[in-house]
């Protein structure tokens, strides 16, 4: 029986913002890198799809391939985050990089369950 306390707590409303943003720093990312060199675009794409692909907390994904504790996890998170902020602020009109916030801001506050759980000494691989 699992112990309450350490169950991952219900983060599906935390998914859609979370991944919404994903979306925007996949976009808007080699978007605003693109104007440098090709490269860099190519491998921001490869740096925010692969890392949190390849490392995840063990309990958080159902397919771990390489376990990281959960402040790794975390760190992933906010790197898409600031990601999308910047590139929206870089390449996109105000107003869509004020939604862009608006929608990193809301993650940050809905993610923060999901974030104390992965912080919990359980999570640790």
């Amino acid at each position: 029986m699992m112990d309450r306390t350490h169950a991952r707590p219900d983060d599906r409303l935390a998914s859609v913002f979370r991944f919404a943003t994903e979306l925007v720093a996949w976009v808007a990312t080699p978007w605003a890198l693109a104007g440098t060199s090709w490269l860099p675009a190519a491998l921001s794409v490869v740096v925010l799809i692969g890392l949190p692909t390849v490392f995840a907390t063990p309990g958080d994904k159902a397919q771990v391939m390489v376990p990281v504790p959960g402040a790794v996890t975390i760190l992933l998170v906010l790197l898409q985050l600031t990601a999308a902020v910047v590139s929206a602020w870089l390449v996109w009109p105000v107003w869509a990089a004020v939604v862009v916030s608006v929608l990193a801001a809301t993650t940050l506050v809905t993610e923060r369950p999901r974030w104390r759980w992965l912080l919990t000494s359980a999570r640790r691989p």
